[in-house]
């Protein structure tokens, strides 16, 4: 398939400028002001449109195998390209979890018959499959998972021992979920003494507070540094935990990186009132100034890249008690537009939101060809019109689940096209091409 984009108005590595883009056999063949459309090419009027290069969410849940009554590869890579992700990697807390190869390959079959989007699956670690997880190609899969707090199934690593053997002997990226499970367990044990199991979801910050977020993130940053290995820490939610994190080394140099995820930067502990369960993450939403801070780490690059961690569950589900509730929401189609948001609010210029959201991911993992719009690379592209407006609503939505924690709210900007490896996906409100995803690859 031949495209041209005419018109556009293109921001990549900290440049905006207008133009054109031609598109041969999935790849960026030619970036000029002026393309003349080749015979019986396909061409995009992107005229006072944004051209982006797609966005790179490096933590989504998508719930599949054995948790598909909430989601799976097929419904949620669909919503990321309507939101202009155009490429996931996608974490091993599914039924089973993914602690062996073969379970790990039975997700790449399902990425490539499912997926809309370019797809990477980690390895999950637990504190008796070493052996699995030192087979793992660093070649083709983007990290192993390691759950220092709470998780689905055996995948809790909290033994001394283990985490030590992880950090000494894996050569891929190690991303964690950093939250101290004795300090959890102790404040909830506080809150049923006062609540019983009527705990308001406004405790939630109180629960699964800063000192459980910053031990656990302190411990893998010490374990990192002891034995010099890739650490990502997933998800920061307190400004406590911003001290780990180092501001004066390049990206492409750090071994120790971080990620801020959208309901972080958009909500605070005085939306629980409102949303109720349906903000109720792990780690939780906290503090106004929490939020201020971890703003302040993204734009000086404390915090390397911004993603969703989008996990849902159904409508039914969020519904019930704080207690029982579990915690996650869906966000992959509304991320792109709540950060478009806050360009348009002057909270972050555009050139920063294209390098937090396609760049600096590209970067840390290192992916092959992806992550921006050069010649050569492949053609994951968004094309944003600035002038017309998004709203949500039931309606719309494209999730399993249904809901959306944005639902009401109408953002300033629209999705027009998304285009993965130089494939039209989402245009004019639709899904066009529905499995145009390929795994994604690394640079070893």
């Amino acid at each position: 398939m031949t495209v041209v984009i005419k018109n556009g108005t293109f921001v990549n590595e900290g440049v905006v400028w207008s133009g054109d883009l031609l598109i041969e056999n999935g790849k960026i063949s030619k970036i000029s002001s002026v393309i003349d459309p080749p015979v019986n090419s396909t061409e995009i009027n992107a005229d006072g449109c944004y051209v982006l290069p797609g966005c790179i969410d490096d933590q989504v849940h998508f719930r599949e195998p054995g948790l598909t009554h909430k989601a799976c590869i097929r419904t949620e890579s669909r919503a990321a390209v309507a939101g202009g992700i155009t490429s996931f990697m996608e974490m091993p807390n599914t039924v089973p979890n993914t602690l062996t190869q073969d379970l790990l390959a039975e997700k790449y079959l399902l990425g490539a018959k499912h997926s809309a989007a370019n797809y990477s699956f980690f390895m999950g670690a637990s504190n008796d499959n070493l052996e699995e997880v030192l087979k793992t190609d660093a070649k083709n899969v983007c990290g192993i998972k390691v759950f220092m707090g709470s998780s689905t199934g055996n995948m809790l690593v909290d033994n001394e021992q283990t985490l030590n053997k992880l950090f000494a002997n894996v050569p891929l990226l190690i991303a964690t979920h950093c939250e101290d499970e004795h300090t959890i367990k102790t404040n909830l044990a506080k809150f049923k003494e006062i609540y019983g199991e009527n705990i308001p979801v406004e405790a939630h910050p109180l629960i699964r507070d800063e000192n459980a977020c910053f031990l656990s993130s302190s411990l893998a940053v010490s374990l990192a540094k002891k034995h010099s290995a890739r650490l990502h820490v997933l998800h920061i939610s307190t400004e406590k935990e911003l001290s780990l994190f180092d501001k004066s080394i390049p990206l492409a140099d750090k071994k120790i990186t971080a990620e801020a995820c959208v309901h972080h930067l958009w909500f605070s502990n005085e939306d629980y009132p409102e949303k109720g369960n349906f903000i109720k993450w792990n780690p939780a939403v906290k503090s106004l100034k929490d939020r201020e801070a971890i703003w302040d780490a993204v734009l000086d690059n404390r915090i390397d890249v911004i993603a969703t961690d989008h996990a849902p569950h159904t409508l039914e589900e969020k519904s019930l008690t704080y207690s029982n509730a579990p915690s996650g929401g869906p966000l992959v189609q509304h991320a792109l537009l709540a950060m478009l948001e806050k360009v348009k609010q002057g909270k972050i210029s555009i050139e920063r939101l294209v390098e937090k959201m396609s760049h600096s991911p590209a970067i840390l993992f290192r992916i092959e060809n992806r992550g921006f719009i050069r010649e050569g690379y492949n053609a994951d592209l968004v094309i944003v019109d600035p002038n017309s407006t998004t709203p949500v609503n039931k309606t719309n939505l494209l999730y399993q689940c249904g809901w959306s924690p944005f639902e009401g709210y109408t953002f300033s900007h629209k999705i027009n096209t998304t285009l993965v490896n130089g494939q039209i996906v989402w245009d004019n409100n639709r899904i066009v091409s529905p499995a145009s995803g390929e795994r994604l690859m690394f640079d070893l």
